[in-house]
């Protein structure tokens, strides 16, 4: 993995995590925390949605839906374990 991919890596998690935070009403942890929270989110949408039989595209947009769809189910998560 290259530099670059890192760097596209680390943007894309930021981005969703920023947009999961606005999403889920509640929820801001800063810029590591988005970008931990978009990683995170990556991984599990990557587990869950072929397995739902969901499908998305290449490309970046695609990539930040995806991490989007992911951060949103781990920041709803939080927020049920939270009140638990």
């Amino acid at each position: 993995m290259g530099i670059e991919s890192i760097i596209v890596f680390l943007i894309v998690g930021a981005i969703a995590g920023w947009l999961a935070g606005l999403i889920v009403s509640g929820f801001g942890f800063g810029l590591l925390g988005n970008i931990v929270i978009g990683i995170v989110g990556a991984f599990i949408a990557g587990f869950l949605l072929p397995r739902l039989g969901i499908g998305v595209g290449g490309g970046i947009l695609w990539a930040i839906i995806h991490a989007t769809i992911g951060a949103i189910i781990l920041l709803l998560l939080i927020k049920v374990i939270k009140r638990a």
